[in-house]
């Protein structure tokens, strides 16, 4: 990514990650050399590169209910995951995505520790209120189980106290159990300190002794730090998060131990677990609760990762806390367009929301907004093409009247007065000299730029809404290919308006967006159709090209063309947050599937093979690698 804007996406962000439904569980680990996350939710268990952010393995669930831990060890040599449920766990080889022996009965919550010698897997049975230990190499368990607890456990935890292997458990009753694994016996009283149900606990060292972290729920005491070797709060809880508290790791930063927390309110916040206060502004992203957070290193920086109700799994960057630069806000609600074209020799981004009603410019180059927003006077302005008339680069854009506008990109002040388009017209396209709208009564109507006045009659054929639109030349004549609602693709010719040829079949669905470019000498068009493909069209032969490229769900809605790397592309975007490039030429995808943090709703590509995305609040500007 070359850059983001911040509006919605924290200064801290480094990657984002996508399951689909609610992330419960999530642990970091080294796989050949490589920092990974692990993953779990209600269907499978997925393993992340954490310097890349692109997914390298996905383990089935076959146990009941969500994945409630998956921590990682190393087992005879070999990264291992431990898929822990509301019923079982099982052992799995993070090289060869394997499971490894039998599944493993009675398990909710699951922690790793080496006890003489032998890596051992510590589970709490969850309702049975008990603490099991197994031999991960032997999967069978150690002795009986451990009892105590008055009520079911919801997080387990390891550590080593005076060279001892401990285990702590937390649950229902609000207590805190320490036992010592090697003779399995209870250290101690249990220690209280919450009044209600505790959600999560992680160990680190502070000032060289031991200590335990533990999350609280409704008692309001949300965070506590335990000396574990005398087995005593230290100080007063930890207060900040707006809700329960849901999970909690450590890590060290620049030197310090840190707790790192994640709750109902939505926000990860780390603490200095010496000084017991709270470092910087809390880490937002996520929309609902953080249910799950980790931490690791990558690149020699250390990292939290967070998963999310939305079943988003974010990456931040514990280290720097700070932006390099200043922020760049921009949109402060969703963006509804984007295109692209040149201001005084600097290729730029033009973007819209209808819902801040403002449309703004970005340097490409360094994510710099240029200028103030352009503002129209009626408000819900959206930015639909960019262009040139008599030399001078503009924006084109439309209100919610569908009132159509040309500015000036350089002065930043509207040309002439505007396009009195029908109602239910919306600008779809345009070129240098003239732009085209299509209406819902299934018109399209082409407009001067310079003048503002219709060129021509109406051109008419589609039998229902027109919303999408595109430009290019054919045999030498400049042409529009529109499609709509009846799920036709119609080729037009701009200097007669009469239509070019029979209707262009093979959708399934509507037409939600098109784009036209020159692929082998030939002029082609690429339609996206509400049936969630992607198709390739000889304009002259009228003929499709190869098979529908597919890949996105039902959800696909737009489409841009451009050359990436010397390459010919179409990129496609849905709402579901994905975007994904194609080989125009082959057909095929091109490198992996771009996942971003919130519904993609615009999408360009901009000279030099960047790409443009708008989601959400946000704009970013991709380069090739």
């Amino acid at each position: 990514m070359a850059w983001s804007t911040g509006t919605q996406v924290d200064a801290r962000f480094r990657h984002m990650m996508a399951h689909g439904t609610p992330v419960h569980a999530v642990a970091t680990a080294m796989v050949d050399g490589r920092p990974v996350a692990v993953t779990g939710n209600e269907d499978d268990v997925r393993v992340w590169n954490l310097v890349t952010g692109e997914q390298i393995g996905c383990f089935p669930y076959r146990h009941d209910g969500a994945v409630r831990a998956v921590p990682t060890t190393v087992l005879e040599g070999r990264p291992v995951a431990i898929m822990g449920g509301d019923s079982a766990m099982s052992v799995w080889d993070l090289a060869t995505a394997e499971q490894i022996g039998d599944t493993l009965e009675g398990v909710c919550a699951v922690a790793t520790a080496v006890v003489d010698g032998r890596p051992v897997a510590i589970a709490s049975g969850g309702k049975d209120r008990t603490v099991r230990v197994w031999d991960l190499a032997a999967g069978q368990p150690v002795g009986d189980p451990l009892h105590g607890h008055d009520g079911p456990m919801h997080a387990v935890g390891t550590a080593v106290v005076d060279g001892r292997p401990i285990s702590i458990a937390i649950g229902e009753d609000g207590t805190t159990r320490v036992w010592d694994l090697a003779t399995r016996q209870q250290i101690g009283e249990p220690l209280h300190g919450h009044d209600g149900p505790m959600y999560a606990v992680a160990t680190a060292v502070v000032d060289g002794r031991p200590v335990a972290v533990t999350s609280g729920g409704e008692d309001g005491t949300v965070v506590r730090v335990w000396d574990l070797a005398a087995g005593q709060p230290v100080g007063d809880p930890l207060h900040g998060h707006d809700g329960e508290v849901y999970a909690v790791a450590t890590a060290v930063v620049d030197g310090r131990p840190v707790a790192v927390t994640s709750g109902e309110d939505g926000t990860t916040r780390v603490w200095d677990l010496a000084t017991r206060q709270q470092i910087g502004e809390p880490l937002e992203g996520h929309d609902l609760e953080v249910w799950a957070v980790a931490t690791g290193v990558v690149e020699g920086r250390p990292v939290a990762v967070t998963g999310g109700e939305w079943g988003t799994v974010w990456v931040w960057d514990l280290a720097t806390r700070q932006q390099i630069g200043n922020p760049l806000r921009g949109h402060s609600r969703d963006i509804s367009a984007v295109a692209t074209g040149v201001v005084e020799g600097r290729p730029v981004a033009v973007t819209s929301s209808c819902d801040d009603n403002t449309v703004r410019v970005w340097d490409l180059a360094t994510g710099e907004q240029i200028g103030e927003p352009l503002q129209d006077p009626t408000g819900l302005v959206r930015a639909e093409a960019t262009a040139a008339v008599e030399g001078r680069p503009v924006a084109v854009t439309r209100d919610k009247d569908r009132t159509v506008r040309v500015w000036d990109l350089t002065t930043r002040q509207q040309i002439g007065h505007a396009l009195q388009v029908p109602t239910g017209s919306g600008v779809l396209v345009a070129t240098t000299t003239v732009a085209v709208t299509g209406s819902k009564d299934g018109t399209v109507r082409v407009w001067d730029l310079a003048t503002g006045q219709p060129i021509g009659n109406p051109q008419q054929g589609h039998t229902d809404y027109v919303q999408a639109a595109a430009l290019g030349e054919l045999e030498g004549r400049p042409v529009a290919v529109t499609g709509g609602h009846d799920g036709t693709v119609r080729v037009w010719d701009l200097a007669t308006g009469e239509p070019i040829g029979e209707p262009l079949q093979g959708r399934t669905g509507w037409l939600r967006a098109a784009a036209t470019t020159v692929l082998d000498g030939r002029q082609v068009a690429v339609a996206v159709s509400s049936d969630g493909t992607a198709r390739i069209w000889d304009l002259t032969t009228r003929q499709q090209i190869g098979d529908p490229m597919r890949g996105h769900g039902k959800n696909i809605s737009h489409a841009a063309i451009g050359v990436m790397e010397g390459r010919l592309v179409t990129v496609t975007g849905c709402h579901e947050g994905t975007v994904r490039v194609w080989d125009v030429a082959t057909g095929e995808q091109v490198g992996p599937e771009l996942v971003f943090p919130a519904d993609v709703t615009a999408l360009a590509v901009a000279p030099g093979g960047r790409l443009v995305v708008g989601f959400g609040h946000e704009v970013a500007v991709l380069s090739p690698r």
